[in-house]
């Protein structure tokens, strides 16, 4: 692979893996959305 490959695919990684922590640090800050609180009617 070139340079300009490697470097967009580590681009992409750091982009896509910072998304997934922010949002599970977004999930896990929110007091909503707790397991035992939520009610499914089926």
């Amino acid at each position: 692979m070139s340079g300009p490959a490697i470097a967009m695919m580590l681009l992409a990684m750091a982009v896509l893996w910072g998304g997934l922590c922010l949002a599970i640090i977004n999930l896990s800050r929110s007091g909503e959305g707790d397991a035992r609180d939520v009610h499914r009617d089926l």
